[in-house]
């Protein structure tokens, strides 16, 4: 990513040893590095010039009408202090300030910029909220305690098919995988220490549990006799033959991580079953994971295994690798929890 660096004078006191660097990354955002815990970053005409890249001249015209409209108070947000090599005070404006600049200016780096942050300001309107990736990453545990909080003010609201407790649980079950997104993108999301344990793995054994699973449906009356029922003969033999298939006597999907997800994906988005395909693969999951002991699958609790379940169901077909590598994420840190 192509960004310009300039450094800014930081600190409410604006002391001369405090500094920060912002930069206007590509896609129009701001980001502030700092090296103290202030609250609030000032920078030189010049730099807002340099940062917007438009001239100076213009920086201070936008500066003159900000004040003069009254959009800012202009003794809260405008500072003089002395600078090495100048024999004069400099003005330096508050982040308030910058941000106004980026608004009124019409070079395409402000451009990118206001569409950034028309887009971060639209998600604090219509969803009420925004994740900052990075911020989470260095905050996590504490991530996860707003989140419980959170659950907890929802599960007093009446319950639906929107819950926010579903998409929180998601969030929490994922939050490593959402957190790695450059992964993601390059289709690189990889678990360590995989089980590469050589197994036998049975249609019929699985076909069974399925067949038990039905069963125990129709009694509830959640399914019927059309449920889990193959749409073509030897549909779900099909399937096994492709996660157990081998080449040159290796296996193709080496690891029994790799093997579980592909179960899961084959059986949710190749419909072999007339009906009942998402519960027939989200149950062969977790049949699998519990028959070659990979992990303890109460690790998983239902609501991730059906998001998951309903993430691949709605996935587009060239993204299989990206959910095979998010189940086996899942399966990882369902691992580490151990």
């Amino acid at each position: 990513m192509t960004r310009s660096k300039l450094t800014l004078k930081f600190n409410n006191s604006l002391s001369a040893n405090s500094k920060t660097v912002i930069y206007q990354a590509k896609d129009g955002a701001i980001s502030l590095k700092t090296d103290n815990n202030q609250e609030n970053v000032w920078a030189s005409q010049l730099q807002i010039a340099e940062l917007f890249k438009i001239d100076q001249s213009v920086v201070s015209r936008h500066i003159n009408k900000i004040f003069k409209d009254d959009e800012l108070d202009e003794k809260s947000n405008m500072q003089k202090m002395h600078i090495a090599k100048s024999d004069k005070p400099v003005s330096f404006y508050s982040l308030d300030v910058i941000l106004a600049v980026g608004y009124r200016t019409n070079s395409k780096t402000a451009v990118d910029f206001r569409k950034w942050a028309t887009k971060i300001l639209k998600s604090y309107i219509v969803e009420g909220y925004l994740i900052d990736k990075k911020h989470i990453a260095k905050n996590y545990e504490k991530f996860i305690e707003t989140l419980n909080e959170i659950k907890a003010l929802s599960a007093k609201k009446k319950d639906s098919d929107l819950n926010p407790s579903f998409a929180i649980d998601l969030v929490k079950g994922f939050a490593e995988t959402w957190l790695s997104l450059d992964a993601y993108d390059k289709d690189n999301l990889k678990i360590d220490n995989v089980t590469k344990d050589q197994i036998t793995l049975s249609a019929k054994d699985l076909a069974a549990g399925i067949a038990n699973l039905k069963s125990e449906l129709i009694k509830k009356r959640e399914a019927t006799e059309i449920f889990a029922k193959e749409r073509s003969k030897d549909a779900l033999e099909g399937i096994i033959g492709n996660v157990m298939q081998s080449f040159g006597g290796d296996d193709l999907y080496e690891s029994l991580e790799e093997k579980a997800a592909h179960l899961f994906y084959f059986i949710v988005k190749n419909h072999p079953f007339t009906d009942g395909n998402k519960r027939s693969g989200a149950f062969s999951f977790v049949w699998f994971l519990q028959k070659f002991s990979l992990i303890d699958v109460k690790k998983i609790d239902p609501q991730t295994l059906t998001a998951l379940t309903l993430l691949i169901a709605e996935s587009d077909p060239k993204d299989k690798d990206k959910m095979v590598g998010l189940v086996m994420m899942l399966l990882g840190n369902a691992r580490n929890k151990l």
